[in-house]
């Protein structure tokens, strides 16, 4: 069997942003891609409302990323694939901090997957890095800083590079879904269907090269 974890923040947990509530099981994306998989992967989801990727006193509070995926990978690996998405909120929660910033703190985790011995036989497990979907503006909406909505932009191109010295896996999520016109920030239902499909395509196509 093979054995994957979904590492994120809300859009990983599965926040539906029109309740405020949380997606069934079935509906968030890690259900969409363990259902598409089937029985011969399991799929273990650590999604947390919050999470960013970088550390610092700026995130008190919110900055458990590096501390909270050590204790996933120790407590239930192995994994053959670590699946990786943050960054939305550290742009949404401070204005100073740019895609490149983030890019360092995704830098120290896929360090951490690297070193973890958290795959079969205490090697290291595979990664596979999701860019997350730019940031919207939606209407009457003030909240979400004009900056954090340009600069989402730029995690794609920032994210395939961290990829491309890694060596790991990539997927561009903003090829793929939109976020949502009621928060910007968050998925709608169907698009957590979309990614859920397309996540576990890049996944059979990892382990066909294996």
């Amino acid at each position: 069997m093979v054995t994957l974890l979904c590492f994120g923040d809300s859009n990983t947990w599965g926040f539906n942003p029109a309740t405020w509530e949380r997606y069934p099981q079935d509906i968030r994306w890690p259900g969409v891609l363990q259902n598409e998989l089937g029985e011969s992967y399991r799929v273990i989801e650590d999604g947390q409302n919050g999470r960013t990727a970088v550390e610092g006193k700026a995130f008190a509070g919110f900055n458990s990323s590096v501390s909270d995926l050590i204790s996933t990978l120790a407590n239930h690996g192995p994994f053959d694939l670590i699946i990786l998405m943050l960054g939305t909120n550290d742009l949404l929660m401070r204005s100073s901090v740019s895609p490149d910033d983030v890019g360092k703190g995704i830098d120290v985790l896929l360090e951490v997957i690297h070193h973890s011995g958290a795959g079969p036989g205490s090697s290291a497990p595979a990664a596979l890095l999701l860019a997350p979907p730019p940031i919207g503006s939606p209407a009457g909406e003030t909240a979400t800083p004009e900056s954090a909505v340009t600069q989402s932009h730029l995690f794609a191109k920032r994210y395939a590079s961290i990829a491309a010295d890694f060596g790991c896996a990539f997927l561009n999520t903003g090829e793929i879904v939109c976020s949502s016109e009621i928060d910007g920030s968050h998925l709608d239902a169907s698009e957590h269907t979309k990614l859920g499909l397309a996540v576990a395509k890049r996944v059979r196509m990892i382990f066909a090269s294996v």
